[in-house]
């Protein structure tokens, strides 16, 4: 059966969490192909709402920040999500799935440092490193794999202020096409992940609303795989 067909048949209610920002305009593309529509206000950027209903009775989406989309998935507030793979491995949470690359949302994580920076402070003569980030797990497991210990600041944004106002020589950031990095002065120097966009299930809901969850990945998979 189809995914309109299924919805007919069932009542489960399901609750998708969506990111804010620029991923949504890739999103919204695969959202019309299963024929998945959020009411108008979705598209409103100066909107202060944040749960939306759509044209499926039974199905809700809320948009949060895309770190949140996995913890929401996770606890069961949501029953599916949509999440960059970087977050995923950043947090490791156990209780949710990826069942399906979607192809979308494609940049790098990257580790980043001032341009014509001194050749002892360079990555590769390093043995301890000091790096901003809002990816610390993931950081430290990166440069402990080379047998350098970081030591990571948290970050939530305007990572690339760091380098200049001397909080740390290192910046590992989400990089899409440089510009930021280079209007910045900094040089992208090593990449420590490849990201896209994956559909997360809750495992839970997995199995207590299977033929629902089942029909939704089956048609984000017709929709990705065209």
């Amino acid at each position: 059966k189809t995914f309109y067909k299924m919805l007919k048949n069932l009542q489960d209610t399901i609750t998708l969490a969506l990111p804010k920002g620029r991923i949504l305009d890739e999103l919204d593309v695969i959202l019309k192909k299963i024929n998945l529509l959020p009411e108008g206000a979705f598209y409103d950027k100066e909107a202060r709402q944040l749960k939306f209903l759509t044209n499926h009775a039974n199905i809700s989406i809320i948009r949060v920040r895309s770190f949140d989309v996995a913890t929401f998935v996770a606890f069961g507030a949501a029953d599916i999500g949509v999440v960059g793979n970087d977050v995923l491995q950043e947090f490791d949470y156990a209780d949710l799935y990826a069942p399906l690359d979607l192809r979308i949302g494609h940049c790098r994580l990257s580790v980043a440092e001032p341009v014509g920076l001194d050749n002892r402070e360079s990555l590769k003569t390093q043995s301890h490193v000091r790096v901003a980030t809002k990816y610390p797990n993931l950081s430290k497991k990166y440069f402990a794999a080379r047998g350098v210990q970081a030591e990571c600041i948290k970050l939530n944004g305007a990572m690339e202020l760091a380098p200049m106002m001397g909080l740390s020589k290192h910046i590992v950031d989400l990089v899409s096409t440089g510009k930021t990095l280079r209007e910045n002065g900094l040089n992208e120097v090593e990449t420590i992940l490849e990201v896209s966009s994956r559909l997360i299930v809750n495992k839970l809901a997995s199995k207590t609303k299977a033929d629902t969850v089942t029909a939704i990945i089956s048609d984000f998979e017709r929709a990705v795989n065209g």
